[in-house]
């Protein structure tokens, strides 16, 4: 068995739910099963497949079917059990859960020792009409399809894609439509939508002045400081920031990228215990995107963060299943952050937030990080050095 720190076994085998089988929940599922694998292990999920969701812009290049992985082969490579199911978070069924020590679900009597709560955020959603997509879309049919699709018949000469977001997501998208566009030879128009006056405003400016200066290279459009209202027909209805004028721009298509919602996210100690009336639950952990640490650990909604927090959780549920009982405070801080720009360039930074790439480096770092989560998927190997 591997060491783990503060971990003397009491038990070989606990019983385990994790509720969310995305980032932060495939790291638990393989923390728990390298300290203990005689864990019994229930992973609830509604989805069928693990979908590396961050990955989602690639579709423009490679199918949909490489980013996703059947919650039945993991079953078969980790020996866990999934449920397809989708489990209501709210803060009374966590009480109950607490309290009885087993959850109902599909009529069945699912008894624990601990529950992992990863359930992810939801995206903000706006009001969508049949040309109107979001990030949800992208799960079920890859990018090409859908622009193909959507831009197939038109009676405009040359039709435009409004992307709205210009964070992460949104610019990830932005480029591979605007690579798809020219490797495809589309007759069609690009344009950027961003509520502030520059993409990437949660990052350093070398970032903003990395993209902005690549989009203006493809000839996209960009609108900063510009609220999007709503889609009418082939038209988009946007508001100025500054003057609070509304405005309609042609647009056969639109794709919203707003961010994840920050609304009911579940407290939690520096530990990972899910925290209501100010009391820590014992048996009660929560991680990833869901989960908001009382700690100086980082609690940014990114993939890397959920993978720790995560791993951090499914330890710190050992320890507490042992006989010392010493936890582990969530300390982890972002080591980098890498944005793709499209298929060979993008942006990023390593150790310190002024150290921002572009091009070459930040794809190789890009590569790395990819690979480490990679490798944790296909075989368990935690190759993640904090």
């Amino acid at each position: 068995m591997a060491f783990l720190p503060f971990y003397i076994p009491q038990r070989k085998n606990l019983s385990i739910v994790i509720v969310g089988g995305g980032y932060a929940g495939i790291a638990a599922l393989t923390t728990f099963l390298r300290y203990m694998p005689d864990a019994n292990i229930t992973v609830i999920d509604p989805r069928s497949h693990h979908i590396k969701i961050t990955h989602l812009h690639e579709t423009f290049r490679y199918p949909l079917q490489d980013f996703m992985v059947p919650f039945s082969s993991l079953e078969q490579r980790f020996g866990c059990r999934h449920i397809c199911a989708e489990l209501l978070i709210t803060e009374d069924n966590i009480r109950q859960w607490e309290k009885d020590k087993f959850i109902a679900i599909h009529e069945e009597r699912l008894e624990f020792d601990y529950v992992l709560i990863a359930s992810g955020a939801t995206s903000r959603q706006a009001d969508q009409e049949n040309n109107v997509f979001g990030l949800n879309d992208f799960l079920t049919i890859s990018g090409p399809e859908l622009l193909n699709r959507n831009l197939v018949t038109t009676n405009q000469e040359k039709p435009f894609i409004s992307v709205v977001g210009g964070g992460a997501t949104g610019i990830q998208f932005l480029f591979e439509i605007a690579y798809f566009i020219q490797r495809q030879k589309m007759e069609c128009n690009l344009r950027l939508i961003n509520s502030t006056d520059r993409v990437l405003h949660q990052f350093p400016a070398g970032f903003s002045e990395y993209a902005e200066a690549k989009m203006s290279d493809l000839g996209i459009d960009f609108y900063p400081d510009t609220y999007y209202q709503k889609q009418k027909k082939d038209k988009v209805l946007l508001e100025s920031k500054d003057t609070k004028d509304e405005f309609e721009l042609s647009s056969k298509m639109t794709l919203l990228f707003l961010g994840n919602s920050q609304e009911n996210l579940l407290s939690a100690n520096t530990f990972g215990q899910v925290i209501i009336d100010d009391l820590p639950l014992r048996n009660i952990f929560t991680a990833g995107d869901c989960s908001n640490y009382n700690s100086c650990g980082s609690n940014t909604m990114s993939a890397q963060s959920s993978v720790r927090k995560g791993r951090l959780a499914a330890c710190n549920i050992l320890r507490d299943s042992s006989v010392l009982k010493l936890f582990e405070p969530y300390l982890h801080q972002d080591l980098g952050y890498v944005i793709s720009l499209g298929p060979n360039d993008a942006v990023g930074w390593l150790a310190m937030e002024k150290n921002v790439v572009g091009g070459t480096p930040a794809i190789l770092l890009k590569e790395l990080v990819e690979s480490q989560y990679d490798l944790l998927l296909a075989t368990g190997i935690d190759s993640y050095i904090m």
